[in-house]
């Protein structure tokens, strides 16, 4: 799984990493220069002549001359950056897909909207997944405190502020799977607060997102029949949203398609039996600050429920 800011994988990462290097280049040049020009000043003896008129002029047109290549750097840099940041702009050539972000403590909800019929919202929390090629314009906020959006190999930083919507875009040059986090301490559990993004052709994401779109499936063995029911009896249904079913609460993750994911818990766990037993369990053993409580289940109930949640394709 891939996450360096060095390694590119986008138009915008590509943009801001040539950018870092301009910066970085520039300052070790003025650095090594600035040094050399210090060591020469302190090792170099003072002489008769460098007290005539003619020594003053010199001095003086050295002076001017620094000054000049200074002060061309500083706008070289600002022409540069203000190149970058233009190239940074959330593109209208072509019609991106639209997303929500929406950070909660401690996990990551991804909006999928559809202009022509807002019925057809999907919501896939920490896992997003997007088209090769195709520009994904974000729309960025926080229901609770301060988070910080960020993709490395896609994407710079960008902060989500309560109250506030912000917008950014990225890019996928080529398919993988690149992990995200957030780069804002908000709390406990800020480390455990993770995501992926899934760059897929632009066929297998069209079929992802249509599938996403279904109902939960009708559980096909005996002890995810019984997990669905203890699920619905329990008060998992006070925060969960599994489509299909009475449970509708939006306060955490939509578990619809749950099974299908590769991590639980905002990429803290693999989404395998043992860990997700493990997080049904006791959450806040896990992801300190969690507001999921620990479960008082039978240990034959726990596995029931395991074995719904996992059936949810």
């Amino acid at each position: 799984m891939n996450q360096s800011a060095l390694d590119p994988h986008g138009p915008v990462a590509r943009t801001i990493l040539d950018l870092g290097w301009v910066l970085f280049s520039v300052t070790v040049v003025v650095y090594v220069l600035v040094l050399a020009g210090l060591a020469w000043a302190l090792l170099r003896q003072r002489r008769e002549s460098d007290r005539t008129p003619a020594a003053d002029r010199r001095f003086t047109s050295i002076v001017a001359a620094l000054t000049g290549v200074t002060t061309l750097t500083l706008v070289g840099l600002v022409a540069v950056s203000e190149v970058s940041g233009r190239a940074l702009a959330v593109p209208h050539a072509i019609r991106p897909v639209a997303v929500d972000v929406v950070g909660h403590q401690w996990w990551w909800e991804f909006r999928y909207r559809d202009e022509n019929d807002p019925s057809k919202l999907v919501t896939s929390p920490n896992e997003l997944h997007i088209p090769v090629g195709v520009p994904i314009v974000m729309r960025a906020m926080s229901q609770d405190v301060i988070h910080s959006f960020w993709v490395p190999n896609l994407t710079g930083k960008r902060d989500l502020i309560p109250g506030q919507v912000t917008t950014t875009w990225m890019q996928a040059d080529t398919a993988g799977i690149y992990r995200g986090q957030c780069a804002e301490f908000c709390g406990p559990s800020h480390a455990k607060m993770a995501f992926l993004v899934v760059a897929e052709p632009v066929d297998k994401f069209q079929s992802w997102i249509q599938h996403q779109r279904e109902p939960a499936g009708v559980p096909t063995t005996a002890p995810a029949a019984q997990g669905r029911d203890l699920f619905l009896s329990r008060q998992c249904t006070l925060c969960h949203a599994i489509q299909g079913t009475p449970a509708g609460a939006r306060l955490g993750p939509d578990l619809t398609h749950v099974g299908s994911r590769m991590t639980i818990a905002a990429g803290t766990l693999a989404n395998e039996r043992d860990p997700l037993d493990a997080w049904v369990e006791n959450a806040p053993s896990i992801k300190p600050g969690v507001r999921m409580p620990p479960h008082m289940l039978e240990s034959s109930e726990r596995e029931a429920v395991v074995a719904y949640l996992r059936s949810l394709q």
